[in-house]
């Protein structure tokens, strides 16, 4: 489970445009490793979701908590 960070990264590092990660966030910490190691600009979540696996405060808490930049309510 998780993001194809390899496949991610080269995309990444060959493109100029924003690159979204899609297909494997199924746990906070793979987003965490698509967004550092695979130099991700967002990531799609779905069935972390859908399948009340995490809710959406949950995530945003766990990125925050790994220096990820998230928005919040506030607009921060």
């Amino acid at each position: 489970l998780g993001f194809d960070v390899e496949l991610t990264r080269s995309v990444a590092e060959a493109v100029s445009v924003p690159v979204i990660a899609s297909g494997g966030g199924w746990e906070p910490h793979h987003f965490v490793e698509v967004f550092v190691e695979g130099k991700a600009d967002a990531g799609l979540a779905a069935s972390i979701f859908h399948r009340k696996i995490w809710n959406l405060s949950e995530l945003k808490m766990e990125l925050a908590r790994s220096g990820i930049h998230v928005r919040t309510a506030q607009g921060g």
